[in-house]
């Protein structure tokens, strides 16, 4: 039994959630979104509001795909309501961020600027006192965590001296350098 896909997903006040087969359309302050669930489970709007989703049977990829289709709602209702966002940190001498309209413009040591375009639905803000702090946020979950680790894979942290581009809460395993 899946703990997570037992509980129904609530749906708060101003966002509204229609349920048209296998697929869930949401609607909120900050947009609109739809997935369309696996025919192995099935979705149902509850008396409270919500959402509830079953298995249609009691097989293994049914039971797999309950849990994942709760979660993938729940975050359909949060990313119209709420939204997401992750943190990028910049280190490292010269290291900074700027942008530049729909252009992220980052100096990561190359002899080249790197030029990364903003996608469409999602917002890029540089904060920081020496431009060292990337926001990148959006509705959809998935899309800002793949922007997030595209502007990461730039340079990454190495475990020396932490220089390149890490997650806000990412901690880095530091190495001991040389020793006389």
């Amino acid at each position: 039994m899946s703990r997570i896909g037992k509980k129904a997903v609530p749906v708060p006040a101003g966002v509204t959630a229609e349920v048209a087969g296998q697929t869930v359309k949401v609607k909120g302050p900050k947009g609109a979104l739809s997935f369309d669930v696996h025919e192995l489970i099935a979705v149902e709007k509850t008396a409270e509001g919500g959402i509830s989703v079953t298995p249609r049977d009691e097989s293994k990829q049914a039971r797999s795909l309950w849990g994942m289709s709760r979660t993938m709602i729940s975050n359909l209702v949060t990313g119209v309501s709420k939204g997401f966002e992750k943190k990028l940190e910049i280190n490292g001498v010269g290291y900074k961020a700027a942008l530049n309209g729909k252009t992220l413009t980052l100096s990561l040591g190359y002899s080249h600027d790197v030029l990364f375009p903003v996608p469409e639905g999602i917002t890029i803000q540089v904060a920081g006192q020496k431009q060292d702090q990337i926001i990148v946020s959006g509705i959809e979950k998935q899309r800002v965590g793949q922007v997030a680790a595209e502007i990461r894979e730039w340079r990454g942290p190495e475990p020396y001296k932490g220089k390149g581009v890490k997650y806000a809460d990412e901690k880095i395993f530091r190495k001991e350098g040389k020793k006389k």
